[in-house]
């Protein structure tokens, strides 16, 4: 099979050859049709992330090695099946949940493999959606999207998951309370619909971006603020009137997380979700005195992509918008992304 592959970090993509996969035991071969184009890719193909302190960790310091096709938003129909597979069969079409870990483990079998201590994400650790083809280990690891468009269906296995994850550590919350997020690419759209299909109200985003602001309001956010104004605080806490019960922070850089930390009212929350990198000061009496919490979220579990896809299968959950482009321009993909050009997400066709 061919791949769109990372063969050194920041150089373009290069299209090689894999033997052919043949699933054994319960594994599942799909034929990819759609893959997202997610910043988690952009940061996989650059080679490092940003620890703060100056320190940087390596793809290599995970245990990837390259070459890799990225790529963990994946609808595909099923190619082949494992002797002992169960639960599809070839030619059904599905979302593809991509944060696998070991299989074995405690947290594995609760269900929680995104947790897991050994991860094994597909696009990662394994070769993803770039590529003709993916081997996922078990059926349960597929969702049917039904009706849903399967280019935006294949936004649900990370930008979907991982909204739904970050707001599911905030909520319940009254639907009138002001919640702020921080980012208005595929991930933000993506929070704004689903607090939206769940109900709540008062959304303010927060972009550099007039587009991807203008994008927030078109998606259902209350207010959409210009997070490159010098008193960011203050203009944010002019559009929520007063301090907030919870912050998402989908760039998560140390100024948004600063700042969206500074802007918490006593219980409040700020979810951590983008991979931008860098560091906090935290005053550690003032924790006291204004008791918060900071939580990290990473991505979501396989129930996430089921409860997701139901959410988008019901109607209620309005589409991010999606640009097809097709597999072999992968390259210009990134670097679309790269320059902050992309709206909503792109979606590679096969």
């Amino acid at each position: 099979m061919s791949i769109w592959a990372v063969v050194e970090n920041g150089a373009p993509l290069k299209r090689i050859e894999r033997p052919a996969q043949e699933p054994v035991g319960t594994e599942v071969l799909l034929d990819v049709t759609y893959a997202g184009v997610c910043h988690s890719d952009l940061h996989f193909w650059k080679g490092h992330y940003d620890m703060g302190g100056g320190k940087l960790m390596k793809l290599t310091d995970r245990g990837v090695v390259l070459p890799r096709a990225p790529g963990h938003e994946v609808v595909g129909r099923v190619a082949r099946l494992g002797p002992d597979a169960k639960g599809v069969k070839v030619g059904d079409q599905r979302i593809v949940f991509p944060w696998l870990g070991c299989g074995v483990c405690e947290v594995c079998r609760s269900g929680n493999d995104n947790l897991c201590a050994k991860p094994n994400a597909i696009g990662v650790m394994r070769d993803g959606g770039f590529g003709d083809q993916v081997l996922v280990p078990d059926a349960r690891f597929l969702v049917d999207p039904g009706e849903v468009d399967p280019a935006y269906a294949a936004t649900l296995a990370c930008s979907g998951v991982t909204a739904y994850s970050a707001i599911r550590k905030v909520l319940p919350m009254a639907p009138d309370e002001p919640i702020v997020l921080f980012g208005a690419g595929g991930l933000g759209l993506a929070a704004i619909a689903m607090l939206k299909a769940l109900d709540h109200r008062h959304i303010v985003s927060v972009d550099i971006s007039a587009d991807k602001r203008a994008a927030a309001l078109e998606m259902g956010a209350t207010q959409a603020v210009d997070g490159a104004q010098p008193e960011l605080g203050a203009a944010i806490l002019a559009a929520t009137g007063g301090q907030v019960g919870a912050v998402i922070d989908f760039v998560n850089i140390g100024s948004t997380a600063q700042t969206g930390l500074d802007l918490l009212k006593k219980g409040g929350k700020l979810i951590l979700v983008g991979v931008g990198g860098g560091e906090i000061m935290l005053s550690l009496a003032g924790m006291i005195f204004r008791p918060r919490t900071i939580q990290g979220t990473a991505t979501g579990n396989p129930q996430d992509l089921r409860d997701v896809t139901a959410l988008a299968r019901s109607g209620k959950l309005a589409p991010i918008p999606v640009t097809e482009m097709p597999k072999d321009q992968a390259n210009e993909a990134l670097q679309m992304l790269n320059d902050g050009r992309v709206k909503g997400r792109i979606v590679l066709v096969s």
